[in-house]
């Protein structure tokens, strides 16, 4: 259950309008990284979690915190556009070119779709989608998701914040910025305490029977690079993070084994003159179906 509260988390409050940078601060909103992704990701994901707890409980309030980011950025972009000086800018954009192709930058729909309102699009106008989320039902792997998606969403953040020097929205982003520090830093100590419980553990999934992969090649590091200073890395040395094995390096990879033989999809498709193709085979037993009756 959902209930709705009319205030905001935090002031969101530009200090004048600004209708080229509501266009940029729409990638924090609906964007691949952006508040409606994590919101709805952090939604599904405790939704889909089958065991209560406190896991479930951290997906749950962070996701219901989010929303209220993106409530708080369809706001300031609406203020942003609110009394934007269209006619002033259209004007001194026809007195000087260089301003004029500035003001290209503009998203048109934000006036004419939106009515001068926010919408559930990027920087670009790409509309936001529900592919952007992940919600696998593996905790670790969900985590772990749920950390680089606060680390790009504050990458964004902190590269907005250099784009404007109006204090109101500078505001409202140093907010959004210390919360995804907090968020980062929860997830990845939500991952770290999930293999202190032994809930989940390397490698994801932990069900699969390890006896099934081709070990040999488990720990391996084969370097596909002529870069050669990998090899420098804990991960090409020493025992592996699931505790199973030891890390080794092969510094090119081995020779390969042979392409099999070429597919002929014409002849498999479209037949040959003395072999029938495997629509026109459907297609024979289709007709002797209807004569039959």
């Amino acid at each position: 259950m959902y209930f709705h509260r009319q205030e905001l988390q935090h002031k969101a409050s530009p200090d004048k309008p600004d209708a080229l940078f509501a266009r940029r601060l729409q990638e924090v909103l609906g964007g691949q990284y952006g508040e409606i992704t994590v919101a709805l990701q952090y939604g599904f994901q405790a939704w889909n979690s089958h065991i209560p707890g406190k896991y479930r409980d951290l997906l749950f309030g962070i996701g219901a915190e989010e929303m209220g980011h993106v409530e708080m950025l369809a706001v300031m972009i609406a203020q942003l556009l609110e009394k934007a000086p269209i006619q002033a800018a259209e004007d001194a954009a026809k007195a000087d070119p260089v301003l004029g192709a500035v003001m290209g930058g503009m998203d048109v729909q934000h006036a004419i779709v939106a009515g001068a309102g926010a919408r559930a699009v990027d920087s670009n106008g790409n509309p936001w989608q529900g592919s952007y989320i992940t919600a696998s039902g593996n905790m670790l792997a969900d985590f772990t998701a749920n950390a680089n998606a606060e680390m790009q969403g504050r990458l964004q953040v902190a590269r907005l914040y250099h784009m404007t020097d109006d204090h109101g929205v500078r505001d409202l982003l140093s907010f959004l910025l210390a919360r995804d520090t907090m968020h980062q830093n929860q997830w990845v100590r939500a991952t770290q305490e999930l293999r202190e419980d032994g809930l989940e553990v390397l490698p994801v999934p932990s069900n699969f029977p390890i006896s099934k992969e081709d070990r040999d090649v488990s720990y391996e590091y084969i370097n596909f690079s002529d870069g050669q200073q990998a090899a420098e890395g804990s991960w090409a040395k020493g025992p592996t993070p699931d505790g199973h094995g030891e890390f080794s390096y092969r510094a090119e990879p081995q020779a390969g084994v042979p392409m099999p033989p070429p597919t002929r999809p014409d002849g498999r498709f479209y037949g040959t003159d003395d072999k029938p193709n495997i629509v026109e085979k459907t297609m024979g037993a289709v007709k002797d179906a209807v004569e039959k009756k």
